[in-house]
């Protein structure tokens, strides 16, 4: 058909007992249901012939796929500033500020990252028929720092297998209220849609999903502990569940618990004070590059706002961020092992380092 990306394979000998949809999906890298739809629209041949997408793929077939251009977008792109981490054909690698919603839903229809990304990728590949950014996870609207986006369906596919294989290392920071005791340790509880209010997830319900999170105390503030979180599992919601589960909610988490005023004192005199938001920071981001498989890891400062409440009062100090567990620990935050080179790219944009605020 005119206009057409035609892709044309011969199918080799992992094809032998796999459905024709199954197969095409790991030869281009293209997600199952844009496959499916591509047969199912007649843009599929097999040796000349339409198949169906139940057809089971035979070793030696000519395979002909003609992809059609992406549509325009139905959102209209806005110039909103991004702060770009890295960016290449396949990925685009941000530090999200906080406040600003991730994609377009019912309450915010404009303003969010995926227009500012339209304005900034006017030729943007797209993702499954449609010229938009692939947005695999996400943050919440106050969580600010590290997040991946996909230019293209391959890339989609490769980080939605990544994530879904628990692949990707993500670590936050969290200031938490109150006085975390042990030095670190694992948060193990099922996450599931709270049973009253459906704003909120929770642990104590009856259709829960396994989630786990890992912690280590960064520092201990007057009150209230810096954590360092490497979640586990990629549940709603889950690292201020969870914290708020354990008692230690997150500094200015209105949902979950942490609205609460927090004492400071400087010399003689006490005040109290309150976040405008939940003081949780995506700090650092590692995944497999979707198409060279080459380790890389991202790293985004805590921005003023974040660091602005370390530094009053007192505080003690644990191990440095990042140091291996003491001997006889589980181990769970050191970094793995990856099979190629590995890299780290910060990026300086007026916030502080962990390392910064001892």
């Amino acid at each position: 058909m005119s206009g057409d990306d035609v892709s044309e394979l011969v199918a080799d000998a992992s094809a032998t007992g796999l459905r024709l949809d199954r197969y095409l999906t790991a030869a281009t890298g293209l997600p199952r249901s844009q496959i499916q739809r591509l047969i199912k629209a007649g843009r599929v041949l097999v040796d000349g012939r339409h198949p169906k997408a139940s057809a089971t793929a035979h070793p030696g077939q000519q395979i002909s796929l003609s992809i059609p251009p992406p549509r325009p977008s139905t959102l209209t792109p806005e110039p909103i500033p991004l702060d770009i981490l890295y960016e290449d054909t396949d990925l685009l690698v941000l530090n999200k500020p906080a406040g600003l919603v991730v994609h377009p839903a019912p309450g915010h229809q404009a303003g969010t990252l995926v227009h500012a990304i339209l304005y900034h990728c006017p030729d943007l590949p797209g993702i499954g028929e449609e010229r938009r950014p692939g947005i695999v996870h996400r943050l919440d609207k106050e969580t600010s720092g590290v997040i991946v986006v996909a230019k293209t369906d391959t890339a989609m596919a490769s980080l939605a297998t990544q994530f879904k294989g628990r692949r990707v290392k993500k670590t936050y920071i969290a200031l938490v209220h109150g006085e975390v005791k042990q030095p670190e340790g694992q948060i193990a509880a099922d996450i599931g849609r709270h049973e009253r209010d459906r704003k909120r997830m929770a642990v104590r319900t009856r259709k829960g999903r396994e989630a786990v999170t890992i912690y280590r105390v960064m520092k201990r503030l007057n009150g209230s502990t810096l954590l360092q979180l490497q979640p586990q599992t990629g549940r709603t919601h889950q690292i201020r569940v969870h914290l708020s589960a354990i008692g230690h909610p997150v500094v200015g988490d209105k949902l979950y618990g942490g609205r609460r005023e927090k004492k400071f004192r400087v010399s003689s005199f006490e005040f109290r004070a309150k976040a405008e938001r939940h003081l949780l920071h995506a700090w650092k981001l590692g995944l497999f590059h979707p198409r060279t498989d080459e380790w890389m890891e991202f790293e985004a400062p805590l921005p003023p706002d974040f660091t602005s409440w370390l530094h009053a009062g007192p505080s003690t100090d644990t191990s440095p961020l990042g140091s291996p567990p003491a001997s006889g620990s589980s181990g769970h935050l050191a970094p793995r092992t990856p099979h190629r080179s590995r890299f780290l790219h910060r990026h300086d944009s007026g916030g502080a380092t962990p390392q910064e605020l001892s």
